[in-house]
């Protein structure tokens, strides 16, 4: 036994140090959701790693990004149907890759985004799956493809998804119910999508201020809030008087200024 004692000993502490290690820092608490990641005042492209790399560098709680899935089943990272006048969902991989952003980039694959954005454990990422424009089967096929990837790489603990397809949404809930689906068409009241398990709700700016009394309702009932794409300051301060959790914005230097100052 004592000549073991001493390894044993080792093990332990080593393993003990590994979870130490292991173990999740806290992401960041600032209600600033970068909005195709921070690409404005830098002069990056939207939707590129570059703008993904400038929302964590500025320290924003959350970088939002758009996914289209390819003819050949990849899933792509771009805002439009189009990329550089080529249909996403009618184009394969390789044809995407013909084309580049204006910092050199290609079209970043959903996989390298998400590669990226787990680097570290500061700032979410908030996973928008974009509604087919080829029928509602291949949105089922877009959100089983993005939970198979987000589990793959073991990102769930950075993602939370969001869609204006409520088949999207369901099916992201059923392969997943664990997983945080925040609803962007924004005709549901808070009841509707606490019935229908929903994390939150995430709404144009207008809708939200148009039913201020959601805000109310939706955190009584264990629902987040988040608005969308508010590039003003009085509706930035005028959401963080009414407690919205989240504000998604072009101008994320901006809001995080108004935040800092307020705190």
């Amino acid at each position: 036994m004592n000549v073991y004692f001493p390894l044993f000993l080792s093990l332990l502490c080593f393993s003990l140090f590994s979870c130490q290690q292991a173990s999740p820092e806290s992401f960041h608490d600032n209600n600033v959701i970068a909005h195709r990641g921070a690409w404005k005042k830098a002069g990056h492209p939207q939707n590129s790693i570059a703008s993904l790399r400038e929302a964590i560098r500025l320290g924003c709680e959350g970088s939002e990004f758009d996914v289209w899935m390819t003819a050949d089943s990849i899933l792509v990272v771009n805002h439009d149907a189009d990329f550089m006048g080529l249909p996403i969902e009618t184009s394969t991989l390789e044809q995407l890759y013909e084309k580049e952003l204006s910092n050199g980039e290609k079209i970043p694959t959903a996989a390298e985004y998400l590669k990226e954005g787990i680097k570290q454990k500061k700032t979410k990422l908030i996973y928008e799956a974009k509604p087919s424009e080829l029928g509602r089967e291949r949105n089922f096929l877009i959100a089983q493809k993005s939970v198979e990837l987000v589990k793959s790489l073991k990102a769930s603990e950075w993602v939370d998804y969001i869609s204006f397809d409520k088949d999207i949404c369901r099916k992201i809930m059923e392969l997943d119910p664990d997983a945080q689906v925040a609803y962007l068409n924004g005709e549901k009241s808070p009841e509707q999508l606490a019935e229908n398990g929903y994390f939150g709700f995430d709404y144009h700016i207008s809708i939200v201020k148009k039913n201020s009394h959601w805000i109310t309702e939706a955190h009584q009932l264990g629902l987040t809030v988040n608005a969308w794409t508010v590039n003003d300051s009085d509706d930035m301060k005028w959401l963080l008087d009414h407690g919205t959790d989240f504000i998604t914005t072009d101008e994320p230097e901006m809001l995080l200024e108004i935040v800092q100052n307020r705190n």
